[in-house]
């Protein structure tokens, strides 16, 4: 049997979800696609703490129950994610889908999930015993694995109001419309006083998560464009070795090779 509560507000919410076994949501696009049984569902939708974009000094602020549209309506949002959101599904889709709700899905094949893995985002989570900010990396823990208690909500996505200005993105699917991921890669650049500050690079739907290599990345910082053109082979060939990809409806090496040419695009935008 299936059944559903509603709450009004955050507080009513974490009472919920801590007093009762439900499963939380807010959009709900992927309900009917998992057809689960004997489970009680909380709905979120209305709930106002959670569909709030705000800034502070450091951080955009997406709240979990903002929608896709909404947030390409929001001068707050950053043109990259906007950039990854406007590729979602369809209108409809977008107009119910949530920031939390991509993100509890637990897939790597989340666009929005990827931009926060490059970003370097941060997430509140919420329950009656308090909250606790984690790292979006050590939030996925592998495929359908989150760092996420029994009696916690995803509350707020923090992403960074400077340094993603410059960036590449790019998302591979089976058709033009209506994809859902075969490959995604994102790319964010920085550069002061004509030396690499950052070089970050994440790729989706190619693993069990979301892929990112800091140790690689750390091959370019502090370099001129220069000596990174002269370690731009060993970088790429130092994803080749690194990259251990899952087979999906393309094989595993087709998804290498273009994880590594969107790589190598992505150096090549910024002069590298």
């Amino acid at each position: 049997m299936v059944n559903g509560r509603s709450a009004a507000s955050l507080q009513e919410a974490l009472k919920i979800r801590a007093n009762e076994k439900v499963v939380p949501y807010a959009g709900g696009t992927d309900l009917m696609v998992e057809n689960r049984k004997d489970v009680t569902y909380l709905f979120l939708g209305k709930v106002p703490e959670l569909r709030q974009i705000t800034a502070d000094d450091e951080y955009v602020r997406i709240g979990a129950a903002v929608t896709f549209t909404e947030a390409l309506e929001s001068p707050l949002v950053p043109a990259l994610m906007k950039e990854a959101v406007a590729k979602i599904a369809a209108p409809a889709i977008r107009n119910a889908g949530t920031f939390g709700g991509n993100l509890g899905n637990g897939s790597a094949k989340a666009d929005s999930v990827l931009i926060e893995f490059v970003s370097d985002a941060k997430l509140r989570l919420v329950s009656v015993r308090g909250e606790r900010v984690v790292d979006v990396d050590a939030f996925y823990l592998g495929r359908k694995k989150l760092d996420l208690m029994e009696d916690e909500l995803i509350a707020e996505i923090w992403l960074p109001k400077e340094g993603l200005e410059h960036y590449y993105y790019e998302k591979v699917g089976g058709r033009n419309a209506l994809a859902i991921s075969r490959i995604s890669f994102a790319g964010v650049y920085g550069e002061k006083d004509g030396k690499i500050t950052k070089c970050a690079c994440a790729f989706g739907a190619v693993a069990d998560t979301v892929l990112r290599y800091r140790d690689l990345e750390a091959m370019l910082i502090g370099k001129t464009k220069e000596e990174a053109k002269a370690e731009k082979e060993a970088f790429l060939a130092a994803y080749a070795d690194r990259m251990v990809l899952t087979q999906g409806r393309v094989s595993a090496e087709y998804r290498k090779d273009v994880c590594l040419n969107l790589l190598r695009a992505f150096l090549e935008k910024f002069g590298i």
